[in-house]
């Protein structure tokens, strides 16, 4: 449990690090766009190198995005062997007993799994170079704008700030509780289905408990410090654009301008 790396902020001092939080928070956005978008395999290429060039700046080590891509592996193979079963066109690859592999379901296959990959690796630089309060400033900034439609910035910032906050703390208890499981006889690797099901089910069951009753103590610690959302309020921490951040814009819109026109000419 302790090498998931989901939420985790690296401390270091790279020039991502020192970025705006606003800008990290919408140059992701515009290359998460730029991941779905089809230019083909040159142009995830070209796209993997910048993304492979940004994790570099940061100073980030590629065994920590590894990390973050592990729980993601399962998916992959679900994903892959749905396309080879539904996907019947194209030319024949490979014929296993019987059984043809077209060239759509690889094809498909490696587009699915390039994306998420690339989606992956974007995210967790983010998180990994931004601090958990400095992501919930920048959420919020991003969405005073769409206060005059009566969305709650401040709520839906406080509770992303809260949830990546208490990521590391949930897989603490997690790592406790299969302990203690583990000292009483209850074995998660080893058995058969119906006593897996049973092990995961004593292992759910006193986390939720455990879950509610952290959100319980949050709940009334900020009530009794007068916590209301809707009331105006200061901060000590001023968020402040420099010339770092306009470069950086700049660079990924350049990126996904470059992403459009590959898909065009593709």
């Amino acid at each position: 449990m302790n090498n998931i790396a989901l939420g985790r902020y690296i401390p270091m001092n790279s020039i991502v690090h020192k970025l705006d939080p606003r800008y990290k928070i919408m140059a992701m956005l515009f290359l998460l766009t730029a991941i779905f978008i089809p230019a083909g395999f040159y142009g995830y290429g070209f796209l993997a190198a910048f993304v492979v060039s940004i994790v570099l700046i940061s100073k980030l080590s590629f065994k920590f995005i590894i990390k973050a891509m592990k729980p993601m592996m399962l998916m992959l193979v679900f994903l892959s062997i749905i396309n080879v079963f539904v996907l019947r066109t194209g030319y024949v690859v490979v014929e296993i007993f019987g059984f043809k592999v077209y060239s759509d379901a690889l094809f498909q296959t490696l587009y699915i799994s390039i994306r998420l990959l690339l989606m992956i690796m974007v995210t967790t630089v983010l998180t990994a170079t931004t601090k958990p309060l400095d992501l919930t400033l920048g959420i919020e900034d991003l969405l005073k704008p769409f206060k005059r439609f009566k969305v709650p910035a401040h709520e839906i910032a406080m509770m992303i700030s809260i949830a990546l906050r208490f990521i590391p703390t949930l897989i603490e208890e997690t790592d406790r509780i299969m302990k203690a499981q583990a000292s009483r006889g209850v074995d998660l690797a080893e058995g058969k289905l119906k006593e897996k099901i049973v092990a995961i089910l004593s292992l759910i069951v006193p986390l939720f408990v455990s879950s509610f009753q952290r959100a319980e103590d949050l709940a009334d610690a900020m009530e009794a410090r007068g916590y209301v959302p809707s009331a105006m309020r200061t901060r000590y921490k001023q968020l402040k654009r420099t010339t770092k951040d306009i470069v950086m814009m700049i660079i990924v819109l350049m990126v996904l301008g470059a992403i459009i026109a590959l898909a065009i000419l593709w």
